[in-house]
């Protein structure tokens, strides 16, 4: 079970995490949280969920190239030019919808701090982390936040891209955060299959 998730009996999955990997997901976990920044009070615990249908978000994608690639526009391709109509578009489905996607992201990333926070809180020096279904669902959106948080840092478009930098040498500063781009890969992959068993 080291290293990679396994399915338990009646749904979930389970891994073997040392304090070192402990510490590394929650420190990104974190991360993500900051870069997509705090709530607007019209989250999943808002009192009146009424009120949260007429709240409008930001109209344009953000400036910041990871966040635009967590939020992106929903229509045209990324990065083309568009026309008028789709920018408009785009705008409207985007005042209406980033709030709501922010909150579950933001939850999302809550979840693995969470449950992170609850192995270690008993001092070990690693443990075996049990998730439930919805706890799963938490964390592969995490997972896939994190992997494309990082993956656009690295300027990583597709997967001829990517093989320059799987061989950088360990000088390089962008090692370490390749390392975890692959490590968090492994991370989503093994509960995926461990989800499917």
């Amino acid at each position: 079970m080291a290293g990679h998730f396994e399915p338990l009996a009646g749904g979930g999955a389970a891994v073997a995490l040392d304090e070192v990997e402990i510490s590394i997901l929650r420190s990104l976990a974190v991360q993500l949280l900051e870069l997509i920044g705090p709530g607007d009070g019209h989250g999943p615990d808002d009192a009146d969920p009424l009120a949260r249908l007429f709240v409008e978000g930001p109209s344009e994608p953000p400036a910041d190239p990871a966040l635009a690639r967590l939020f992106p526009d929903a229509y045209g391709e990324p990065g083309s030019a568009q026309d008028p109509q789709e920018r408009a578009h785009a705008a409207e489905f985007r005042r209406y919808t980033e709030n709501d996607l922010r909150a579950r992201k933001r939850e999302d990333a809550l979840g693995i701090v969470r449950s992170l926070d609850a192995l270690t809180a008993g001092g070990d020096r690693g443990a075996v982390l049990r998730l439930s279904p919805e706890d799963c669902r938490q964390w592969l959106g995490a997972l896939n936040d994190l992997r494309l948080a990082i993956g656009t840092r690295l300027e990583i478009g597709d997967e001829d891209d990517s093989d320059e930098l799987f061989r950088l040498p360990d000088e390089d500063p962008r090692k370490p955060m390749v390392m975890a781009y692959l490590w968090l890969g492994g991370l989503q992959e093994t509960l995926v299959e461990a989800l499917m068993s």
